[in-house]
């Protein structure tokens, strides 16, 4: 008999299923503080892994170049409004495999090949597809960037506005992928246009945030408005575009068939549902615990003597400045001491960085998918003194076996996808 349909992944493939196993052990066992990271629900897992990965439905709802799209249609358009009504957009295109394809489509509509674009430096916490030379951001178009002042390490938007009017971008790109404070949408939007430039906002990371009012909207200061549908939003890996209904066609045009093909219908599926959990009442609180989690967790870094970049945060983020001019250690240093105690962090560039990327002078925090499990202040705070142990005494044996049974013990407390992990038989007989 054929078991092509009826085997499981344990049977039909055991190293990846040990794998994927392998996966939720690692998840549920440590503290994910990656600021670009979240735990999805089990209803997005399951949307995911549907039927509709089977499914191709080039076009769009209603105009589909394949047949058999009805139940295609039912998903994506209500993905799409549900997205519209989150974020209070005229127009939403919920195709874009990712953020950086999000951001590809909207400077393919936005711009004709080699035009002036205005974006954020990435050491100064911009994004590879805002300007970046290797990019095909860098590669197209031609690019001035701007920064953070070197003594607030924040947005100087007097400094935007001359660059602004000594570069008269055609498209002036914001958002961030490692910027701790509010972004003032608004005045970004006055400046570009004073010197006639459209303006894409980024919200990647902050989306979850904006879409409950904690952070101020791009949407009415914005023609275009991209996104990631994981991180804060807390939906599966994918991009979504926000955009005024002037663009709608070109934007959907410049998706399909412009830098993508078929849809992944079984993502938008799930980013259908966690567009239904972001509507929900309690979606705030949580964002709003996000923020609240941030905070403590920078005051506890920065009073155990570690250095914050900008001075705190008032989002999801922490840049933390690890090595201090040479008194600490380097962003690499740091994350591999953390992997070894089961916090998973990111080196980053901090602004006016000396180090090369790759080892980096500061870590990159964030609060979401901790937040996700329930953990709040009281858990931050003990989080962020394990956190500054470890940086303080990266090679002690007794500080990395101290902090391992502590987060042993604060993830013990907060179990999640208790019907996907399994325990190896080792572990099974060592807690016996």
């Amino acid at each position: 008999m054929n078991n092509f349909f009826t085997a499981n992944i344990s049977e039909a493939d055991p190293i990846i299923s040990d794998a994927i196993d392998d996966e939720v052990r690692r998840q549920t066992n440590g503290l994910e503080l990656i600021a670009s990271e979240n735990f999805v629900s089990e209803a997005v897992l399951q949307a995911m892994g549907t039927v509709f990965t089977n499914k191709y439905a080039e076009g769009y709802p209603g105009k589909r170049y394949y047949g058999g799209c009805e139940f295609a249609d039912v998903v994506e358009q209500l993905a799409i409004d549900r997205a519209k009504e989150i974020f209070g957009a005229e127009h939403a295109n919920v195709q874009p495999h990712s953020g950086a394809q999000a951001n590809m489509a909207v400077l393919m509509t936005a711009l004709d090949h080699g035009d002036q674009i205005l974006g954020m430096n990435l050491s100064h916490g911009g994004h590879l597809t805002h300007g970046h030379p290797l990019n095909f951001s860098g590669i197209n178009y031609k690019v001035a960037d701007y920064g953070v002042n070197k003594d607030t390490e924040q947005i100087d938007y007097d400094e935007l506005q001359r660059l602004a009017e000594e570069h008269r971008p055609k498209l002036l790109i914001c958002g961030a992928s490692a910027y701790p404070r509010t972004i003032d949408f608004k005045r970004i939007g006055e400046i570009a246009q004073g010197v006639g430039a459209k303006v894409m906002a980024d919200i990647a990371h902050i989306a979850g945030l904006v879409a409950v009012g904690l952070h101020p909207s791009p949407v009415p200061h914005c023609e275009f408005v991209t996104s990631t549908t994981h991180k804060t939003l807390r939906g599966p890996r994918g991009g979504l575009i926000l955009c005024r209904e002037e663009f709608a066609k070109d934007v959907d045009r410049s998706v399909f068939p412009g830098v993508q093909g078929g849809p992944l219908v079984h993502i938008i599926a799930a980013k259908a549902v966690s567009f239904g959990e972001a509507l929900r009442d309690d979606f705030k609180a949580y964002q709003q615990q996000i923020i609240d989690n941030a905070k403590v967790l920078a005051e506890t870094l920065s009073s155990s003597g570690l250095r914050l970049v900008s001075g705190g945060t008032d989002n999801h983020f922490l840049l933390v400045d690890v090595y201090m001019d040479g008194k600490g250690i380097t962003g690499k240093a740091a994350e591999k001491a953390l992997d070894d105690v089961q916090i998973t962090v990111n080196k980053n560039t901090i602004p006016f960085d000396t180090q090369k990327p790759f080892v980096a002078s500061g870590i990159r925090l964030g609060t979401p998918a901790l937040t996700t499990r329930g953990m709040k202040e009281a858990e931050m705070r003990k989080i962020g003194e394990m956190i500054a142990a470890i940086i303080h005494e990266p090679e002690s044996e007794d500080v990395k076996t101290r902090v391992r049974r502590e987060v042993a013990e604060i993830t013990a407390k907060f179990p999640m996808y208790s019907n996907r992990y399994k325990e190896k038989l080792n572990e099974a007989i060592s807690a016996s």
